[in-house]
């Protein structure tokens, strides 16, 4: 179940953690028009679809820049990306510089790996001392975050790689961490089933959201920075309105999600479950990809 928002600890920089949170936590008057808005569009896009993809568990799932394909990488070490065909590579995790001229690769042993996107040779290394879990940069591109088993989110200088700060951001493991497009907020989940949503200017928390009851393992924000999605082993993904966290929608899933993306111009959420084969083989994992917000057939 949700730790309280009360139980949470305060930052490394003085300032309230979420526990402090009451004032952003009152019953708001109603719904605002945004949320009322997107309901009645996903009232009326509520379908998904699944696309087989994979021999087991796809464990990420993302967009290109321009919406166009959608890629899945799975335990397979496979990727699939979607458009008219199929093609498979090699599976990585990478995390990519805003600027597009950098990838960060986290391993097993907690060792980042920054590559340059250009000549595929490694820039830096970094080895850390702790559970280093998602790693992100700042839309600016010149801090690199990496969230922790401490629960703690680091964050480093960029390119130096210099210690600049670390928060106490939950009292257990930090799992995710995603930027919003607007370059206004960060968000991060946590095994204490809370997400938290934070200035990314102040570095301080504004929100908590806490209608999952399992680990926090995925987030992302619309590509106007206006809705935010959340999964866990809860058989539903979470869509909530970042400004209020008053809940839009809920997709129903049957098994836990370890992935969601938006997509980068629409209101379509590609996610991956941990969905078995049960027609063939019940223990086998199905490999597949999920879209939410397609039309309902008339």
């Amino acid at each position: 179940m949700a730790v309280p928002a009360t139980a949470m600890g305060p930052s490394a920089l003085g300032q309230s953690g979420p526990g402090s949170l009451a004032p952003w936590c009152s019953v708001s008057s109603g719904p605002s028009r945004y949320v009322v808005g997107m309901q009645e569009l996903f009232r009326g896009h509520s379908k998904t679809r699944e696309f087989p993809a994979h021999s087991a568990k796809v464990h990420s799932v993302a967009w290109s820049c321009d919406g166009r394909r959608l890629a899945s990488g799975s335990f397979d070490k496979t990727a699939s990306v979607f458009l008219l065909e199929k093609d498979r590579l090699e599976n990585i995790n990478i995390c990519w510089s805003p600027d597009g001229q950098t990838i960060a690769v986290g391993n097993k042993d907690d060792v980042v790996t920054f590559i340059d996107a250009k000549t595929h040779r490694s820039k830096a290394e970094e080895q850390f001392k702790f559970e280093v879990n998602e790693i992100s940069w700042n839309n600016d591109n010149n801090m690199f975050f990496l969230t922790n088993g401490n629960g703690c989110i680091n964050i480093l200088s960029y390119p130096e790689l210099k210690p600049v700060q670390s928060i106490n951001a939950h009292p257990s493991n930090c799992i995710c961490i995603k930027f919003d497009p607007m370059g206004k907020y960060f968000a991060t989940g946590s095994a204490d089933a809370l997400v938290s949503l934070w200035d990314v200017d102040e570095l301080v928390c504004v929100r908590c959201f806490s209608r999952l009851d399992w680990p926090v393992r995925t987030l992302s924000f619309s590509h106007d920075g206006k809705m935010l999605a959340s999964a866990s082993e809860d058989h539903f993904i979470d869509i909530a309105e970042v400004e209020t966290g008053d809940k839009l929608w809920e997709v129903q899933c049957e098994s836990p999600t370890f992935t969601v993306a938006w997509h980068p111009k629409r209101p379509l959420l590609a996610f991956a479950c941990d969905d078995k084969d049960g027609k063939y083989d019940s223990s086998r994992e199905a490999g597949t990809v999920k879209l939410f917000g397609l039309p309902n057939d008339p």
